[in-house]
């Protein structure tokens, strides 16, 4: 089985497709880029729904009262760094869903790129919760030409697709994606989607390699 993946992942998951026999080839369909950004002195209530900017973050030294994230790794690395996780959920919609029923008429900030989705902020907004965004990096597209045929094709974020469709197409090959909100991109060029059980990495690996068993 050969697969593409539309981003470098780290040498313990090439290792681990490569004990299950597939070849990979990889490429960054995205870059990420932090820019300069300031943060008011005390911050109460803040969110986060990408690891990018949970990274850059954490390595800035800003801290929030309580935090309400996306995802397992990014919730991780929240804790790490001691800070206090409210809530963890699977996509920005469901955290949106939660805040809603939870803390209406307060105030929080969203820490995000500059190809966020507008889901989260939508939904607070139509709720009277105060969202402010801070813009804290961009996600630039990186488009290339791919040539090969491959077996299945690994997505990990809605921009990784729009980047990759630009310029190639799929085919009949299974689209591998992180989560649901990767999953609406992918089908706007192609029904032939898996979603991973979690949105990390390392699900979408495991799905992959299960299917790949009982193929």
């Amino acid at each position: 089985m050969k697969v593409l993946s539309t981003k470098i992942l780290s040498p313990s998951q090439q290792s681990h497709l490569m004990l299950a026999g597939i070849e990979l080839v990889q490429y960054s369909a995205i870059s990420i880029f932090p820019k300069v950004f300031q943060v008011p002195q005390k911050i109460t209530k803040a969110i986060v729904t990408s690891h990018n900017a949970a990274k850059q973050l954490m390595a800035s030294k800003i801290s929030a009262n309580l935090w309400y994230c996306v995802g397992e790794k990014t919730k991780a690395l929240l804790l790490k760094n001691n800070q206090k996780v409210v809530k963890m959920a699977q996509n920005a919609s469901k955290l949106a869903d939660f805040i809603v029923k939870t803390s209406k008429n307060e105030d929080f900030i969203f820490f995000c790129g500059n190809r966020k989705r507008d889901e989260l902020p939508d939904i607070l907004n139509r709720n009277n919760v105060s969202c402010k965004l801070i813009e804290i990096y961009q996600t630039r597209l990186n488009p290339q030409t791919i040539t090969g045929s491959f077996d299945a094709i690994l997505f990990f974020s809605p921009s990784a697709v729009q980047s990759y469709f630009s310029k190639n197409t799929v085919g009949e090959i299974h689209a591998y994606c992180i989560g649901r909100t990767t999953a609406n991109e992918v089908i706007k060029h192609s029904n032939n989607v898996i979603i991973a059980e979690n949105p990390t990495v390392e699900s979408v690996l495991i799905k992959l390699i299960k299917n790949q068993k009982h193929a």
